[in-house]
């Protein structure tokens, strides 16, 4: 597969987070070419503010692989990590993370700041971003402009 493939996986992901009325977050972990793992924002759902969708898929890949490191392995995630998840994958050791649409609030990968050029930390992974951007944000904008829509036309329902 190629990285479209994997980010289209994580669109995926993404979708049935949308589904689950989470924001739209999707990862997938590639080891040697193979998905090992996915996950879906769940932190709504799951009451647990540590289930972003690279949490949830680190969770599956370290569980599959049985060892909390992930050497070898990339992740694919539709938004810019913020500064939990790419702590969390610094600790996972992954070889590349891979994302699509950057995130200007919270992003840690470049947006806001980024963890991965931090020289005094032990780990550097790779990173590379804007990878189906447009297809990225596009769910995301459109996720946050239905929940608008549905609160505008639930406010004029009780004005009514």
């Amino acid at each position: 597969m190629v990285p479209d493939s994997y980010m289209q996986l994580a669109l995926e992901q993404a979708q049935q987070a949308w589904d689950l009325g989470e924001v739209p977050v999707g990862a997938v972990v590639v080891k040697d070419g193979e998905v090992i793992a996915v996950g879906c924002n769940q932190p709504i759902g799951r009451h647990d503010p540590t289930a972003h969708a690279e949490i949830v898929a680190l969770r599956a890949a370290a569980e599959k692989l049985g060892n909390y490191r992930l050497p070898g392995c990339e992740m694919y995630v539709t938004l810019e990590p913020c500064v939990m998840c790419s702590g969390a994958m610094m600790h996972a050791r992954l070889a590349r993370v891979v994302y699509g649409a950057s995130d200007p609030k919270t992003g840690a990968c470049g947006s806001v700041v980024n963890l991965f050029e931090q020289e005094q930390l032990n780990h550097h992974t790779e990173i590379v971003g804007g990878v189906m951007a447009e297809e990225c944000g596009a769910m995301l904008k459109n996720f946050f402009a239905a929940r608008r829509a549905a609160a505008t036309a639930a406010r004029r329902a009780t004005q009514e």
